[in-house]
């Protein structure tokens, strides 16, 4: 199968752009000066680079509005990329950065947008790229995740990819008739036991004001491992490590996905759903590095990033230092960090 062209967007790096202190010292350079242009529509063959990184949008609202949701997210990948330009450049040139562009949702037809996102991811995988997915709704995660179904598919081999989901939410909502920013990751066990696999699916930060009764019994029936955010702020990092650690031993690969909704307001205002309770993004950094220093990490997402409701772009910012502790983080593993 391959991608639907006609909702897929050429890379076009005007939001790349920021301060320049020198043209030529590799020490003072950005990330806007060292991203370049990877268009999916082009046969490219072999891409420059020791360690990958590809920055892909996921243009779309339509699992929020679906969803009941405030709209807005669709312009996240846009003010993410603006934000992320005037990173620095900590790692060593061995490492590239490339952004491949965006998936669109301009008609309504969510799950055709997440099909051309899993050819995408597919085909970022396949030039041995870390797809990095700038969201969008987090109706994201179910093209993210069988993108990386495909790719493993194709070559004959059935890992078991666990999911590590930061979000207030379950999103296990029924499927009565379509999916939503809701049902994701419900639609991705049903997608598992058609293929006689086991779900694999951790939370932290669910909320209990947020989650009915019926979410709290589908988790615990469906196997969901999850800590409560009020827990959360009690336990020590090294209990939730064990839990992490307990539950990324059942798994070869983690694709690890960021609803902005699971960090208190006052950290990131510009969601679809505000919190008024939350994680931390301090607490919360610590168990990304530590779930990335299993190694095992072979995907990442940050949704619902609104910018019609972010505050001086603090929601943007959240997400772009969430992407630089990632990146810098599987540099550091591969040897590949300059300081």
């Amino acid at each position: 199968m391959s991608m639907d062209n006609s909702r897929y967007e050429q890379p076009s790096m005007s939001e790349w752009s920021g301060r320049v202190d020198s043209d030529d010292d590799y020490d003072a350079f950005r990330w806007h000066q060292w991203v370049t242009p990877l268009d999916l529509l082009n046969g490219l063959g072999e891409i420059p680079g020791l360690l990958r990184f590809a920055f892909l949008g996921f243009c779309c609202d339509e699992g929020i509005r679906r969803n009941q949701g405030r709209t807005g997210a669709s312009k996240g990948p846009m003010v993410i990329r603006q934000a992320m330009s005037n990173l620095p450049c900590r790692f060593a040139k061995e490492v590239r950065l490339y952004d491949a562009g965006d998936i669109t949702c301009k008609d309504g037809n969510l799950e055709e947008s997440q099909a051309a996102l899993a050819q995408a991811v597919n085909k970022l995988l396949s030039y041995g790229c870390f797809p990095i997915i700038l969201g969008g709704g987090h109706e994201v995660a179910l093209g993210h995740y069988k993108g990386h179904d495909l790719y493993y598919r194709a070559r004959k081999i059935q890992p078991a990819i666990g999911i590590i989901n930061f979000d207030a939410h379950f999103d296990l909502r029924p499927l009565p008739l379509r999916g939503s920013s809701g049902t994701m990751f419900r639609q991705i066990a049903e997608h598992t036991k058609a293929n006689n696999e086991r779900f694999r699916y951790m939370v932290l930060g669910i909320q209990e004001s947020t989650n009915t009764i019926d979410l709290f019994k589908r988790a615990d029936a469906m196997g969901v491992s999850y800590l409560l955010e009020k827990d959360m702020v009690h336990l020590r990092d090294y209990h939730v490590f064990e839990k992490l650690d307990e539950f990324m031993k059942q798994t070869d690969h983690v694709y690890v996905t960021v609803c902005a909704d699971v960090f208190s307001a006052a950290f990131a205002p510009g969601v679809s759903s505000t919190q008024a309770v939350g994680m931390n993004p301090e607490q919360m950094l610590n168990y990304l590095k530590h779930i990335i220093s299993s190694g095992k990490v072979v995907g990442f997402d940050i949704a619902e990033v609104s910018p019609r409701f972010d505050n001086d772009n603090v929601t943007a910012s959240l997400a772009k230092i969430l992407i630089f502790a990632t990146v810098n983080k599987i540099a550091s593993l591969q040897g590949l960090m300059r300081y």
